[in-house]
């Protein structure tokens, strides 16, 4: 009897298809096996995986070049790590590349030797470096830019006059300058510590003669700045040397585009993740061709793929946006001067407050300097110094009682009101404040000194549903705290805001026209003003900048005749590990955007705050506030004097992870031996942490029992614990154990 058969109508009956004959393979006759880094980002399967490379794919399937496969039943994207004539896979098991795509070498090969060095520094994978740093492919960007490649122009003479012109006003400024113009022309790994002037777009003017000199030496260029603003200062002030920007080419020779659309050329390439794909991609390909050689952008420009002795430069390394927020959580400082060591370039890390890391290379502390020697410091002369900055004055009660001012306690005491009310007849007057928001700290209530861990110097906060405050870092128990400074017993809640500032100055300063800076208020950041009579409040990153109201006005209509830097007492209660340097960078950048004490300008520190802290800022030195911080974190084994990784997740889980690596219960971990001889333990934690903000409901299971814990190691094993950490998380994964567990190394903060 014959199966059954749904009748249909004619036109409607279902399509019989037909089964495809395998498709007829033939390998390569050299080197048919291809090594692939899949686009997997599972930390098990970090490896690469052989595929076999038909014959008709051999010219283009080359190392570096971007691939389609099949994986698990899927097609994923992967790039060409290598190709041999063997496998440890037998034969009959591999798999041909179903599609090469372009062609072209997207990851050259000192960038594969790149990505894998970064990637076992952070205890990532190669998979985890190459989704940030290719970006997705768009196949008509290829053909342009192809075309667009044979057209290159070389340096001009009228570029290397305005480098050298510029390089003399530079080496009269600066101390050591010789040696970082030699480096910059020379080979070999040099590092260097900028410590830059104030004064509007001085950092730029020195990046950018920076990038110029290594492109007239006919070498390459990375830089990473903090955030976009930056990146267009450093852009202008490469166009006035004379490097152009990668962009439309409307001077492109006949010919060079026969579709007419998207020849781009040019000198200086902007790498980052605001930019739209296409941009992001065609920037990406010219410059891992080399038809651009020089690439400045945000956090996303560190992997740009540029090749030789070039350098490596970063600005503001200490700020926040500097660490990557994925896995496997790269510090952008670290990965260019990783490149630098691995390229023979320079390093160089500038900055208006100097980093705790780039003071212990300048001073050769630790094994920050293995490779290279101690960082070269390239500091102000002095008489430069001071005839640069504004007069800073600190404005605390101890100078107010001296001052005999009555005011002492107010939040704008009347010294600096007849001050500022001076300043606004010169132009706009600047108030910085902390913040928009409210935050809490803990401090002693007879001398307002923040309430500090007396285990591992961690700031104190109270948990909820227990009075008994305890340590944000180790999460010791603050037992019978006793203030070190006055021996008082009694804590008290400090609340932090500052959203009345514009009311309590309206009545200070009747008349004079406000305007108010931040993200959270409803004009959201105001980027430009005008330099008019006029008072500014605005928050750490949103200061307007100044436009002359006239171009006669020159370098004066672009400063701020004053700046106040309110509340400054809060920096007392700042709980990061970095939180002077911070403060001391938030300071110094306003400071900048002052007229010079030539011009009457003049910086107005308004509260307490670290003694540190202000003589840093009034003698425009970050050096003597980098030095104490090493000094204090090398009593009590903190970074940079020792290195240190985050690891947080399910708590049994963060658990089992700090047995396995050693770190717990008497391992060979557990101990971090300090500078001066002393032996410290090895983990700090672990401590409740909140669930992540992004928590879905149907992930409040997994992330229930949340905790983080520090460990600690001699920067010596810096490496063995980043591959201890990667080898356990990855056992964790593929075991597929329940709970989160993620690690973070070199961590920006312990909290």
């Amino acid at each position: 009897m014959s199966d059954a058969e749904q009748l249909a109508l004619d036109g409607l009956a279902p399509r019989k298809r037909r089964r495809r004959a395998p498709a007829e393979h033939t390998p390569a006759a050299h080197d048919p096996v291809a090594h692939v880094v899949l686009d997997v980002q599972a930390m098990h399967l970090g490896q690469t995986f052989d595929y076999l490379i038909d014959e008709k794919d051999a010219d283009v399937a080359v190392p570096g070049a971007l691939v389609r496969v099949r994986f698990g039943g899927q097609r994923v994207n992967g790039v060409i790590w290598g190709r041999s004539d063997d496998s440890d896979t037998p034969r009959s098991s591999l798999r041909y590349l179903e599609r090469v795509l372009g062609g072209d070498v997207l990851v050259p090969a000192s960038m594969r030797d790149d990505i894998t060095a970064i990637a076992e520094a952070y205890g990532g994978t190669r998979a985890n470096i190459l989704r940030l740093a290719v970006p997705p492919r768009v196949v008509k960007i290829e053909r342009e830019q192809r075309l667009a490649a044979s057209f290159n122009r070389k340096p001009s003479p009228i570029l290397s006059q305005a480098v050298e012109r510029r390089g003399e006003m530079l080496e009269a400024s600066y101390g050591q300058w010789n040696m970082l113009r030699d480096a910059l022309a020379g080979t070999g790994f040099r590092p260097f510590v900028f410590d830059s002037l104030p004064g509007v777009g001085e950092q730029a003017r020195c990046v950018a003669w920076m990038i110029a000199q290594s492109y007239l030496a006919g070498h390459g260029a990375v830089v990473v700045l903090p955030t976009m603003r930056e990146v267009g200062d450093v852009m202008l002030a490469l166009r006035e040397l004379g490097l152009r920007p990668f962009g439309p080419a409307a001077d492109a020779p006949q010919g060079a585009n026969p579709s007419g659309m998207g020849a781009w050329r040019g000198d200086v390439a902007v790498l980052t993740a605001s930019t739209a794909p296409a941009d992001r991609y065609r920037a990406y390909f010219a410059t891992a061709i080399g038809q651009v050689r020089c690439v400045i952008g945000t956090r996303a420009a560190m992997y740009a793929p540029v090749d030789g002795p070039a350098l490596f430069a970063i600005v503001d390394d200490v700020a926040y946006q500097q660490a990557d927020g994925m896995m496997p959580y790269a510090q952008a400082r670290g990965v260019l001067r990783l490149r630098a060591e691995r390229h023979g370039g320079v390093f160089v890390a500038i900055a208006n407050a100097r980093s705790p890391i780039s003071h212990a290379e300048v001073e050769g502390i630790g094994a920050a300097t293995a490779t290279g020697g101690p960082a070269t410091a390239i500091h102000a002369l002095p008489t430069v110094t001071r005839e640069r900055m504004p007069w800073v004055r600190w404005l605390n009660r101890d100078e107010l009682a001296r001052l005999a001012d009555p005011s002492i306690g107010a939040r704008v005491p009347h010294t600096a009101v007849n001050n500022i009310r001076q300043a606004l007849d010169s132009g706009p007057v600047l108030f910085s404040i902390p913040s928009d928001g409210v935050s809490e700290a803990l401090s002693c209530a007879a001398c307002h000194r923040q309430a500090r861990c007396r285990r591992c110097s961690g700031p104190l906060a109270t948990v909820a549903g227990n009075r008994t405050p305890r340590c944000r870092w180790c999460g010791a128990a603050a037992v019978n705290w006793v203030c070190p400074g006055c021996k008082g017993e009694r804590l008290r809640v400090v609340r932090v805001g500052a959203a009345g500032t514009a009311d309590e100055l309206r009545k200070l300063f009747r008349g004079v026209p406000m305007l108010l800076s931040s993200p959270s208020q409803p004009k959201g950041v105001i980027h430009e003003i005008t330099a008019q009579r006029m008072i500014v409040i605005a928050t750490p990153g949103a200061e307007p900048r100044v436009n002359p109201v006239t171009d006669e006005q020159g370098a004066a209509g672009h400063e701020y005749s004053a700046v106040a830097i309110l509340d400054a007492w809060t920096s007392l209660y700042s709980p990061g590990m970095d939180a002077r340097v911070d403060t001391l960078t938030a300071w110094m950048r306003v400071a900048a955007m002052c007229a010079p004490r030539s011009r009457g300008g003049q910086v107005l520190i308004l509260g307490e705050t670290d003694p540190a802290i202000a003589q840093s800022m009034m003698m425009w030195n970050s050096a003597l506030l980098a030095a104490k911080d090493v000094e204090e974190r090398g009593e009590i084994g903190l970074p940079p004097v020792v290195a240190a990784a985050c690891v947080w997740g399910q708590r049994d889980a963060v658990r089992s992870l700090l047995l396995s690596i050693g770190a717990m219960d008497g391992g060979d971990m557990a101990v971090c031996p300090a500078p001066d001889g002393r032996e410290l333990p090895a983990v700090l934690g672990p401590v409740p942490i909140p669930p992540p903000r992004t928590v879905d409901a149907r992930e409040l299971e997994v992330t229930a029992d949340r905790v983080k814990a520090v460990v600690l190691v001699p920067r010596s094993r810096r490496g063995e614990l980043a591959r201890r950490l990667h080898m356990q998380v990855a056992r964790h994964v593929a075991a597929r154990k329940p709970g989160e567990l993620r690690f973070q190394i070199d961590p920006k903060d312990l909290i």
